[in-house]
């Protein structure tokens, strides 16, 4: 596989959470800048005419640098670490009328489109679509988004570009579709992940999120898209687009989708437009620390914050080890807790074992006043 392995093993990590804010996004160390940029220049040039059109991805794929100390802790958790993949899903309609979100997980994506590809390991495929305005857009994507993927002329060497590249060209087929039967005419999100020996990629288009648990720590695999985060919507402004009261221009809450074809001025077939399909990529490596992985709708994430979903999960898991129940569990959780969107959970756990238990040990660091704080401070008290 070309997918650099250099994701940092962080041990201070355990007492900090990840939040999905942008300026946590920004902060975290980023791959490679310069082979990332040659990696982007090499996809543009490889887009033929008849090709949809690829956009420079906004925001480079994401793998944190490592030092030696780390690099060298690192290769301890790695030897002779392979996942044993274990994967279960749960949706609900919730509140809504119409269910809208579909989800997928196949186990052998090659083998699972009649490919037989050797001595490469299986490549298993988990995807979550939220759809709106309908279902098309969600069942089209799920169908049609990891045979394009499998039929790119660079898989499964080059990942990266194959999947931004599959985003775009499932978003111009459907454009297509919709132009036949305008009854399809809807949009979705998209999340998908990739596991592949020890590599994670998630790709991102959209409010839908991907969570891991590192030993009981929530690391969030994507971003939600939405356009008042200033990154996306410093991107609307620059191509024509604006964003009122938290839409995209007035009609849309999320700044990253597939399909919306039939709304004016969110994106054009040959143009582009302020409405993205483009996904932003995140590549982990994974060790014996990682436990599992969450993918979610945006209906779990209203009334989750991703620390709560891994240690709910966790929890569950400890008490049964089911990991199909736990996705329900966590969804039947969801409505007590007052969600009315569509709810989709797809759950992969990386060891046959529950999680096991975790002991945070407590900080050394002692805390002292100074003889003038403290003087200070029973001032201010007597006044």
């Amino acid at each position: 596989m070309c997918i650099q392995d250099s994701e940092q093993v962080n041990e201070g990590m355990e007492n900090l959470a990840i939040s999905n804010t942008d300026d946590n996004f920004k902060n975290q160390s980023l791959h490679s800048e310069a082979e990332f940029q040659h990696t982007q220049n090499e996809n543009c040039g490889k887009v033929t005419s008849s090709s949809p059109s690829v956009m420079r991805n906004s925001f480079p794929l994401e793998s944190i640098s490592e030092d030696t100390t780390i690099a060298d802790w690192k290769q301890i958790l790695l030897s002779n670490f392979l996942p044993v993949l274990r994967s279960g899903d749960w949706s609900d309609i919730g509140g809504r009328v119409d269910m809208e979100d579909t989800h997928i997980c196949i186990a052998d994506l090659a083998k699972n489109f009649g490919l037989n590809i050797l001595g490469e390991d299986a490549i298993s495929f988990y995807g979550v679509f939220d759809g709106h305005g309908g279902k098309g857009a969600s069942q089209f994507v799920r169908d049609y988004l990891p045979k394009i993927i499998v039929e790119d002329a660079d898989f499964p060497l080059e990942l990266e570009k194959v999947v931004t590249r599959s985003f775009a060209e499932t978003d111009a087929a459907f454009a297509k579709s919709c132009y036949v039967d305008s009854a399809l005419s809807s949009g979705t999100t998209a999340l998908t992940a990739m596991i592949f020996g020890r590599s994670l990629l998630v790709a991102n288009a959209g409010d839908c999120r991907a969570v891991v648990s590192r030993r009981g720590l929530a690391i969030e695999m994507s971003r939600d898209h939405r356009p008042c985060c200033v990154t996306e919507r410093t991107r609307i402004e620059s191509v024509g687009g604006f964003v009122d009261d938290g839409y995209l221009n007035g009609q849309l809450g999320v700044s990253r989708a597939l399909g919306n074809w039939h709304i004016k001025g969110l994106k054009e077939v040959e143009k582009g437009g302020p409405l993205s399909a483009e996904p932003e990529l995140k590549l982990l490596t994974l060790t014996k620390e990682d436990e599992f992985l969450i993918i979610g709708s945006d209906g779990i994430w209203d009334v989750f914050r991703s620390q709560n979903a891994v240690d709910f999960a966790r929890r569950r898991l400890q008490d049964h080890n089911n990991v199909k129940r736990c996705c329900k569990e966590m969804i039947d959780e969801a409505k007590k807790r007052g969600a009315i969107d569509n709810l989709t959970v797809v759950m992969v756990c990386f060891h046959s074992e529950p999680p096991p238990p975790v002991v945070f040990q407590r900080s050394r660091i002692r805390k002292s006043i100074s003889a003038e704080g403290l003087a200070n401070l029973r001032s201010l008290l007597e006044d």
